[in-house]
């Protein structure tokens, strides 16, 4: 007799690709038109669910969990980050988690120098007029940035996207430092030419630029602080494609406004898409709108992990990717 298959409810659109693939495999509900699922929906999708699809969008909490039923097994996460999570609430009553690393590294790291790039040069400004037609030509003084070249960086978590940033970084010539909740190893030290600080404070005041490449924990939460910011070089600038929340928001818009900073680039902000308007207004800071891991390959290959994770559940097995609250 053949085994029924897992119902599969998906919160958000994936690449056809992806879809087209869990038709095959699952009893699917797919997500149409685009948008994200209110509360209400939210609920009443894990209730009917075997296995939900979420991603970094829906927030998925104790409470909401608590509505879940029995017949909710597992949340297979389409996206790395699980913050948005109650991990340990899932756990406890009986509910897998699983997410997709690693898949999108290189595309985050990328982006993280784009920023870098982007603020120091004044690219957004020189976009700006020429879209606008008011360039009237070269001039020696006009646009003028900063070389990165010999500039120190310093990164905030050195996991596998801190480490794809500090390779990219140090082939444009910056000088690799970085603050980690545990050191690398010597031979990976070596590799990457870094520099480990023990103390973050001390990093923090010594670095030309600073990126953020920690996941949202609650011991990072506004781990760049209102204090912290104070510590930064006022020609120093800070670059975040991790989770907003590690910064401070407000606080970092204060030091950019009262010219304590240099400049800011932002991909991740703390409250979602609401983000600061006395940030936009700013011409010192490069606002994009969460597209670090934004590639057709990466979101392919995204969603292939998803499908992985739950055909090996779906056979009794543990999913590769597995989260658990140690792991947080």
């Amino acid at each position: 007799m053949p085994v029924p298959r897992l119902t599969v409810v998906v919160t958000r659109r994936l690449p056809e690709t992806v879809e087209t693939r869990m038709k095959e495999l699952f009893n699917v509900e797919l997500r149409d038109p685009d948008a994200k699922m209110t509360r209400d929906e939210l609920g009443a999708a894990m209730r009917r669910a075997d296995v939900l699809v979420p991603c970094v969008t829906d927030q998925i909490d104790a409470n909401l969990l608590a509505q879940a039923g029995e017949k909710l097994k597992l949340i297979a996460n389409y996206g790395a980050g699980v913050d948005h999570i109650d991990v340990a609430s899932a756990r406890q009553r009986g509910i897998l988690v699983s997410n997709t690393p690693g898949v999108v590294t290189d595309d985050t790291a990328d982006m993280t120098l784009a920023l870098i790039l982007a603020v120091t040069r004044n690219i957004p400004q020189g976009l700006a007029e020429m879209q606008g037609g008011a360039w009237k030509g070269w001039s020696p003084m006009a646009h003028l940035g900063g070389r990165i070249g010999g500039r120190r960086l310093g990164i905030l978590g050195m996991g596998r996207i801190g480490q794809a940033v500090a390779r990219r970084a140090a082939a444009f010539g910056m000088q690799i430092h970085y603050h980690n909740r545990k050191r690398l190893r010597p031979e990976q030290e070596d590799v990457l030419g870094a520099t480990y600080w023990e103390s973050l404070d001390q990093m923090v005041s010594r670095m030309d630029i600073i990126s953020i490449n920690c996941p949202h924990t609650p011991s990072t939460f506004h781990l760049m602080n209102a204090r912290r910011l104070k510590l930064m070089k006022p020609t120093a600038v800070i670059v975040n494609t991790s989770r907003g929340e590690v910064i401070d928001e407000n606080a970092l818009t204060r030091g950019l406004r009262a010219g304590e900073l240099a400049g800011a680039g932002l991909d991740v902000f703390e409250h979602g898409h609401e983000v600061n308007p006395r940030l936009r207004e700013l011409p010192n800071v490069v606002l994009l709108p969460h597209m670090g891991s934004a590639t057709v390959e990466g979101r392919a290959e995204m969603g292939e992990k998803v499908i992985i994770n739950i055909k090996t559940f779906a056979d009794g097995h543990r999913p590769p990717d597995q989260v658990v609250p140690g792991m947080l």
